[in-house]
């Protein structure tokens, strides 16, 4: 039987603790007793832990043996702010997938209302990240950055770094993501997709274009569909 799989809210030598929602969620609608024992990952790695003493606002666990994972390789997303309730389930999605870290971006199609209302938004956007990595079994949480304007998001990562462009007509996104690269940075457009001088300044510092088809997606599809090609090719 699986176990269920928490991340560690704080950790102290070979202790670790739940607080707050988790704590309660655990405590009175799990109804967790003393010796039960969970999967508990610690930021690095996942140990099994055995349940020490449960209330409602702290379980803390004593850890045990490592769990094995396979190690995957590293996937950053880079996403136009786009309609909130989208943003929120790609966000979600994207996690699941693997994402090593999501970095919301300003482009210059990205509506000024959402774009003056991005900041506010990132600590629910890393309650979701965070809430997704568990359900997920993951061993981290993907870091959620704070959102960036466009020139910031152009100096990002090392390794294959790919613009995703609904106007690139000769290469597709298999065909860009190098076989063997350990990191692969995504950038996905806001509805409306790229201007014209912004995809220009992708390749001025250094970025590939390329495309997921000829199908015209929303901003949430493509960046979920192009998330699970590239872990898919990396992680053979």
């Amino acid at each position: 039987m699986t176990r269920r799989r928490w991340i560690a809210d704080e950790i102290s030598g070979e202790r670790a603790f739940l607080t707050g929602d988790h704590a309660r969620h655990l405590a009175q609608v799990l109804r967790a007793k003393v010796g039960q024992e969970f999967d508990i990952a610690t930021g690095g790695e996942v140990r099994r832990g055995s349940v020490v003493s449960v209330n409602p606002e702290r379980v803390e666990f004593e850890l045990g043996v490592v769990v094995a994972e396979e190690a995957s390789a590293v996937v950053t997303v880079a996403i136009s702010v786009f309609k909130f309730d989208r943003m929120e389930w790609a966000i979600e999605k994207c996690t699941e997938l693997g994402v090593a870290r999501i970095i919301p971006v300003i482009a210059a199609r990205t509506e000024k209302h959402l774009a003056a209302a991005a900041s506010k938004r990132v600590e629910r956007w890393r309650r979701i990240a965070k809430q997704a990595a568990e359900q997920s079994r993951r061993v981290t949480v993907p870091e959620v950055a704070d959102p960036a304007r466009l020139n910031e998001a152009l100096t990002l990562g090392a390794g294959a770094r790919i613009v995703l462009s609904e106007a690139e007509k000769d290469l597709d996104l298999r065909n860009a993501v190098a076989e063997g690269a350990d990191s692969v940075v995504l950038a996905f457009g806001p509805e409306g997709g790229w201007k014209e001088d912004e995809l220009a300044a992708f390749g001025k510092a250094g970025w590939v274009s390329a495309s997921l088809g000829p199908a015209i997606l929303r901003a949430e599809t493509a960046a979920i569909a192009a998330v699970a090609v590239t872990a898919s090719i990396l992680n053979q």
